[in-house]
């Protein structure tokens, strides 16, 4: 154990940095909490006295004393008068031996053979995760910390930790919703896409992607037929597959999907109009009037994922769901795209009877999303801090795209760029002899994140290996113009190697 006249091992117990997330006084706590469970301190040895400590971490005296008393309370220190602070013996106590384990069987489990189905199979989603370092990050459905409202979330979080507001989250609601949240889910959110709702038609998911499993779950099954767009949404194609319903791809052009191209035995249709995925074009007013009429026609259930619905632009159509008459439409909503997706909160609107069985299904599965977030979020959207965030997006969002589409169209002249107002990413097509996936990987080894669009399509048809997705949610405005060069580069690279 390390001697207290020894700083040099004291401060390698203690290390604090002032670029952590965390408060200086919780990193000295984290580091004296380690420090003891990883039994590097011994009870009978007393920890350097406050103004040491201080004096070597290079912080004030209150902030260590403040972190030795807490400790103190939480039982991991005991302070002896004119002694010092030392580690509470009982800590330091020798946890039970496990009980002995046989020795692992030999002949192995088949667990591929076993299975029912078979998720590892399907496609991956791309994994950036080192997406925040990236020099430019033209990655889709990530946030910008720059523009995270730090400040008015941290309010709302203060908020819910409040004691009566703890009385309100804290126990096991089983099936129900935070009722602050569905109450400005109905009166905030929804009638901004033309949807006026009761509170038993709407339920918060985990993302809109547990509101498509459930879905998937309850309603489908072997010979269910589920039109989609192609291209489309691939996890949503995964996730009805799963289920054992045959996805149906239906073509899509600059007006979104074809209605009159839908089989007429299809039951389902999954349908992304206000921005199509990921071509960004939205549905056009006369093919949603005739969606919708044509699912009445043939006994058809829609489901929209309006996934950017806040984000749609100054005059967004109205979702499908608002011009429904019939209870046909199935609305998934989402948060991820305006406040953060690592929150992963959604809702579902449908009629009441089968908002009940998903609420059944889903207390099965997670009983409810964390009610603390659900609750944070409520008082979010209540104090206008979603509103004014949904404004400072937009307005961000645009001057983004309008300077990616340029930037595009001055170093990309090849390339055909879909450019939609409102939308959150572009969609490119390289000219002839394009390996999208090889100018993915060329472009990263340049600090340049782009998604290759072969995924998005439906056993590759239209060479799919031509498409680029370019998201703006993540990349600062000055870096889109240099990004957009160095991406030029790696296609010409591949170009001229093809």
């Amino acid at each position: 154990m390390p001697p207290r006249s020894d700083t040099a091992l004291w401060s390698g117990l203690f290390r604090i940095s002032p670029d952590s997330g965390q408060t200086l006084q919780a990193q000295i706590r984290q580091a004296i909490v380690a420090a003891i469970l990883d039994r590097q301190i011994a009870a009978s040895m007393p920890l350097p006295s406050c103004r040491v400590l201080a004096e070597k971490l290079g912080v004030a005296r209150g902030t260590v004393v403040l972190a030795f008393q807490q400790l103190v309370d939480q039982g991991f220190l005991i302070a002896r008068e004119r002694r010092g602070h030392f580690v509470n013996p009982e800590v330091l106590a020798a946890p039970p031996e496990p009980p002995a384990r046989p020795a692992a069987a030999t002949g192995g489990i088949d667990w591929k053979a076993r299975r029912r189905v078979t998720p590892g199979d399907m496609p991956e989603a791309p994994k950036h995760e080192g997406w925040i370092k990236a020099a430019y990050p033209f990655v889709y459905g990530q946030f910008d910390p720059a523009l995270f409202p730090t400040a008015e979330w941290r309010e709302c979080n203060r908020m819910a930790l409040a004691v009566l507001e703890i009385r309100n989250w804290a126990a096991d609601m089983v099936d129900r919703d935070d009722p602050l949240l569905i109450e400005q889910i109905q009166a905030r959110l929804l009638p901004r896409r033309g949807i006026f709702a009761n509170p038993d038609e709407i339920m918060v998911t985990l993302g809109a992607q547990n509101a498509l499993y459930m879905l998937a779950t309850l309603l489908m099954g072997r010979g269910t037929r589920v039109a989609m767009e192609d291209p489309g949404y691939p996890d949503a194609r995964s996730l009805f597959r799963l289920a054992g319903a045959q996805v149906v791809p239906v073509p899509v052009d600059g007006d979104g999907i074809d209605p009159a191209a839908i089989p007429r035995d299809c039951g389902f249709v999954f349908t992304t109009p206000s921005h199509h995925c990921p071509t960004m074009v939205p549905l056009a007013a006369e093919r949603r009037e005739a969606l919708l009429a044509d699912a009445e026609r043939h006994d058809r259930i829609v489901i929209e994922d309006d996934y950017d619905s806040q984000l749609a632009g100054e005059t967004p159509q109205a979702a499908l769901k608002g011009l429904d008459g019939s209870g046909r439409v199935i609305y998934l909503g989402s948060m991820s795209k305006t406040l953060a997706p690592g929150l992963r909160l959604g809702y579902v609107v449908a009629p009441a009877e089968l908002i009940a069985e998903l609420r059944a299904l889903r207390r099965f599965v997670l009983r409810h999303p964390p009610a603390n977030n659900q609750r944070t979020i409520g008082l979010f959207l209540s104090l206008g801090h979603h509103d004014a965030l949904v404004r400072r997006l937009s307005a961000a969002f645009e001057e983004r795209r309008q300077r990616l589409a340029e930037a595009c169209c001055a170093f990309l002249p090849e390339w055909r760029a879909l450019d939609v107002a409102g939308g959150t990413s572009l969609w490119l097509q390289g000219p002839p002899g394009t390996d999208a996936a090889a100018i993915a990987r060329a472009a990263e080894a340049r600090g340049v994140l782009v998604e290759p669009g072969g995924r998005f399509f439906d056993g590759g048809r239209h060479n799919p290996s031509r498409f680029l997705r370019l998201g703006i949610s993540s990349i600062g405005l000055q870096h889109i113009e240099p990004g957009i060069r160095e991406l030029a580069a790696a296609a010409e690279r591949q170009l001229a190697a093809a």
